[in-house]
């Protein structure tokens, strides 16, 4: 049986008002409109809801029943529309964010605190991967926005130019190297070198070998563990592991962070927002938004021919 969501508002403010002039005024309808309104829904229930006096309107028995239902569907019906509303606008829905970094801290921690300030009712949903596979998720708009480097060229999409992370060596206590203040690339040659199989560790064996292949084969210790065993394994002075300056806020026992220079300074890695113009996610445009106020793109505009 069908009934008219707007005819069920107006049984329960009548019954409210216990009044139908009061409630019509109210609706700012006529009377008479109302009126016909609680007929109808009386005629398809096949039931008096209100007794009708010259001392007012009163919710009969099976009125009663029907009123509390209905305030049940009303309340249900305000929140789906507002729900579907909030996701419309981007202040509620879920975002799927690639990452290629650790978010022990830094900018990517700091950034997503914020949309989570301003914006608690979305859920964000963390993948993490190597760039291949998170160009491929964006692709099959799997993930909405990634953070990866800047090293990969092959994206044609939008991108926003990010911050930039130190290359840091995770060392154990007690090493020579931990005495110095920082290291440079060539006191790490013929060091053993912990490197991840996946994740940045492709990137990092490539910024390895551009660093230190003219001292030779290097002793690349290759490991498909969690950041957290990588870690044990440095603290346990099993190698050194070169990492970004993102995951130092975690602290972990027996384990010291040193910079690592080249002739240049600090090592660097430059990073970058990759999404798809064409990606209809409303939780996107916010949170690319805030991304613009803490990281305004810099880059030149090249003016049209």
């Amino acid at each position: 049986m069908d009934f008219d969501l707007r005819h069920m508002r107006w049984a329960v403010i009548a019954a409210q008002h216990r009044s139908l002039r009061k409630a019509a005024e109210s609706l700012n309808v006529r009377q008479s409109t109302l009126s016909r309104a609680l007929r109808s829904l009386e005629d398809r229930l096949g039931a008096e809801l209100f007794e009708r006096t010259n001392g007012g309107t009163r919710p009969t028995p099976i009125g009663r029943e029907f009123l509390a239902a209905a305030r049940r569907i009303i309340e249900e019906t305000d929140a789906a529309f507002a729900r579907l509303r909030a996701m419309s606008s981007g202040r509620a829905g879920r975002l799927t964010i690639g990452v290629y970094v650790s978010l022990a801290a830094g900018n990517l921690r700091a950034t997503l605190a914020e949309f989570h300030k301003r914006f608690p009712e979305v859920d964000v949903h963390i993948v993490d991967g190597a760039h291949d596979r998170l160009l491929l998720d964006l692709i099959a708009s799997t993930v909405d926005v990634a953070f990866m480097t800047t090293h990969y060229s092959g994206w044609d999409d939008r991108k926003l130019p990010l911050w930039s992370e130190r290359v840091i060596a995770a060392l154990p206590e007690g090493h020579p190297l931990s005495e110095k203040p920082m290291i440079q690339w060539a006191d790490l040659a013929g060091q053993p070198l912990l490197v991840k199989q996946r994740g940045s560790g492709p990137e990092m064996r490539r910024l390895i070998a551009a660093k230190l292949d003219s001292f030779g084969a290097q002793r690349l210790l290759y490991q498909d563990v969690s950041f957290d065993r990588l870690m044990s394994l440095a603290g346990a002075g099993i190698g050194i592991y070169p990492m970004l300056e993102g995951a130092t806020g975690a602290r972990y026992d027996g384990v010291v962070y040193r910079e690592i220079h080249d002739h240049k300074g600090p090592t660097r890695f430059h990073f970058a927002a990759y999404w798809r113009e064409a990606n209809k996610n409303p939780t996107l445009g916010p949170f690319l938004n805030i991304l613009r106020e803490r990281y305004p793109d810099l880059s030149p505009v090249v003016a049209a021919d």
